[in-house]
């Protein structure tokens, strides 16, 4: 008898508990889809927005919060999951409007996630320039990179910015310059031989002359945090453990360059580095600010999508002499919500949605989200090993603070792709007119 009561007890409380949740969502949600749509909260240092890569209304997604937090002049600093240089150059697009540029960007930006080497991220900035564009000038974004250095060809152009062109008759200074020129080189430092080994010659020739690179350097704070960044590509480049630290240091090294604590940041990344809590040993980029006391945990906000009845870019397909030929797309495994791999809770956010986009908040007080059950961490797989003892007994909200419910998103499609005939429409010289682009693909 007292063993059916128990049991009778703990289904009653997970019911309850259950039923909770969805009405608590229904009192927490917001449809992104609307043009009056406001982030709810305004006082913070950082947020970040994340979810599984190579879904086109993710990248719509992000543009809806970008809209609404730049309306306010909330942020002032945008950070894209790349490097310092790239990020650089991706300013330059804002202003210009350089679409040529811009496709190079996205394709170096995507050699870090393949999956956003995309039209969808090509569009999704000529939005942000529009966006920007917009904005008053005090209130204008400036796009920063804090992420492991990926492209060897932006970097080289930005040192030789920051080097007075008095000093590019120099040996090491004019390898660089004549490197740049030669579009057959590898500039990616996980297979880059040649571009490693000039980069490397400079580096130890400003190191063992200093002294006559003195007077010479145009923004010796910039300079010197490139360097540091390239130095950590020469050896064991690509751990996620080096990432997630040099994502950290980068951050930390920026911070009173650019008065971070004055002005809010907007950062994208990928699920994990947005991370509150642990998850395994290796501590994300979130976790480290806040653990380290860079940023309090309540002034640091993450934003994590979800999929459903989507599909997203799985990979390239490439012909005999390695060129790309086609691609293909997943609407199983890699959405998060697949009879076989799906997040746990991920049902109520699809009972509870208003929209295509629907934006829930769970960092409420006394959020039935902060029970210490791994809602919408864990990962329940039938054939493989999840990651549930990883998130045991921890609360979803020691992780994240809202969640992001995407529906019926197509699957990005590569930037290969742009300068195939049926897809000529999407060079559009006018940013401003960014809404005629037409999506295309295999047909």
């Amino acid at each position: 008898m007292k063993k059916t009561f128990t049991l009778l007890f703990a289904i009653v409380s997970f019911s309850a508990t259950s039923q909770n949740k969805i009405e608590y969502l229904q009192n927490n949600r917001f449809d992104l889809t609307k043009s009056t749509f406001e982030f709810p909260q305004k006082d913070f240092q950082l947020i970040g927005f994340g979810a599984y890569h190579g879904s086109q209304k993710t990248e719509t997604t992000e543009i809806a919060l970008l809209k609404s937090l730049t309306n306010e002049g909330t942020i002032k600093y945008y950070l894209p999951e790349t490097d310092f240089s790239i990020a650089y150059y991706f300013n330059d697009f804002l202003k210009t409007g350089d679409t040529i540029l811009l496709k190079e960007l996205v394709e170096h930006y995507g050699s870090r996630v393949p999956q956003d080497k995309s039209i969808s991220t090509y569009k999704k900035w000529l939005e942000l320039k529009t966006l920007n564009d917009e904005l008053p000038k005090e209130d204008k974004l400036t796009v920063l990179g804090v992420d492991l250095l990926v492209s060897y060809k932006y970097t080289t152009k930005h040192l030789l910015e920051l080097i007075d062109s008095k000093m590019h008759t120099r040996k090491s200074v004019d390898d660089l310059a004549k490197m740049i020129e030669n579009d057959t080189i590898d500039f990616f430092p996980f297979s880059a031989t040649y571009s490693k080994q000039i980069l490397e010659d400079f580096v130890e020739d400003y190191e063992k002359n200093s002294v006559e690179f003195k007077g010479y350097i145009l923004d010796n704070f910039t300079f010197l945090h490139i360097l540091k960044n390239l130095k950590e590509t020469f050896v064991d480049f690509d751990n996620s453990s080096k990432r997630e630290r040099l994502m950290y240091e980068n951050y930390v090294a920026l911070s009173s360059h650019y008065q971070f604590k004055k002005k809010p940041q907007f950062a994208r990344f990928g699920f994990f580095h947005l991370e509150k809590q642990w998850e395994g040993t290796n501590p994300s980029f979130f976790l480290q600010l806040i653990k380290n006391n860079i940023i309090q945990r309540d002034r640091i906000i993450s934003v994590i999508g979800y999929l459903t009845e989507s599909r997203v870019l799985w990979g390239r397909v490439l012909d005999d002499n390695g060129n790309y030929k086609d691609y293909n797309t997943e609407g199983g495994y890699g959405i998060g919500d697949y009879e076989k791999e799906y997040f746990l809770g991920i049902e109520k956010l699809k009972e509870s949605k208003i929209s295509d986009i629907t934006l829930f908040r769970l960092n409420q007080k006394h959020s039935p989200y902060s029970n210490g059950i791994p809602d919408l961490m864990e990962i329940v797989m039938t054939e493989e090993k999840s990651n549930g003892e990883l998130v045991k007994g921890k609360s979803t909200t020691e992780y994240l603070d809202y969640a992001v419910l995407i529906s019926n998103s197509q699957a990005s499609i590569p930037i290969e792709e742009i300068d195939k005939k049926r897809c000529l429409t999407m060079y559009i010289k006018n940013t401003r007119n960014s809404s005629k682009i037409q999506d295309c693909g295999p047909q």
